[in-house]
């Protein structure tokens, strides 16, 4: 598979590793998952042979993120394959569009 271009977040906006280690927190306790936050690989695809997840999973990400950071995660957004690749291109996202 091709590897999808990175998306832009402005230089000393925001911490990204801090982000990515949000971010999987979420992903453990949305999904109850029983890998602990500190060992997913924030470059590890989210679906597959990374984390695993199924389309019911990530809707239940996508609503997480919805609440906590204050925007949508659409299922018609032509990017989601590049948004949801892995947490770091998630936190890219959010890092991007978030309110809160």
């Amino acid at each position: 598979m091709s590897e999808l271009p990175s998306i832009p977040v402005p230089a000393g906006t925001v911490d990204l590793p801090a982000l990515e280690r949000e971010l999987a927190e979420l992903f453990v306790q949305a999904l109850n998952l029983d890998t602990p936050a500190a060992e997913i690989d924030p470059e590890a695809p989210l679906f597959g042979e990374g984390l695993g997840l199924d389309s019911i999973d990530i809707l239940e990400v996508a609503l997480e993120v919805s609440h906590r950071y204050g925007f949508e995660l659409r299922s018609d957004d032509e990017n989601n394959h590049q948004i949801f690749q892995s947490l770091r291109s998630m936190a890219r996202h959010v890092a991007q569009h978030r309110k809160k």
